[in-house]
C-alpha cells in the first residue's frame, strides 16, 4: 500500500476545518453521533473529520459544514453563480493538456 503524503498547508487547512466543524457542532449542542446520523455516516467518520484526517471524503466534509451552517466559500457570491462563471472560463480552455513530444534527431 502506498502512503500518501500531504503538504503542511493542506494539513493545516484540514485541521482548521475540523476545528470549525467541532466548534459549530458543540455550539449547537449536537453529539458526534447525532451529527453522524444527520449526515448518514459513522461516528468515527465525524471524529476523523474533526481531527483533520486527510483521508475523509470531501463530500462528507462539505455536507457536515453545510448542515452546521458553515460558509464554505464566499458569503457574497452564491455558489451557483461561481460555478457558472467557472464553467464559462473552463469552456474556452483546451479540452486536454498534452506533454510536448521530444524532438527526434535524424542525425545518424
Amino acid at each position: 500500500m502506498t502512503v500518501r503524503s500531504y503538504s503542511p498547508a493542506s494539513l493545516d487547512a484540514l485541521q482548521v476545518m475540523g476545528n470549525v466543524i467541532r466548534l459549530e457542532r458543540k455550539e449547537r449542542g449536537l453529539t458526534i453521533q447525532a451529527l453522524a446520523d444527520k449526515v448518514g455516516v459513522s461516528r468515527g467518520t465525524v471524529q476523523r473529520i474533526e481531527h483533520g484526517d486527510p483521508r475523509c471524503e470531501i463530500g462528507v466534509v462539505f455536507e457536515l459544514a453545510t448542515i452546521l451552517g458553515i460558509a464554505l466559500f464566499s458569503d457574497t457570491t452564491p455558489l451557483r453563480h461561481l460555478s457558472t462563471y467557472l464553467d464559462a472560463k473552463i469552456a474556452v480552455l483546451p479540452k486536454s493538456i498534452r506533454t510536448p513530444r521530444k524532438k527526434v534527431s535524424n542525425d545518424f
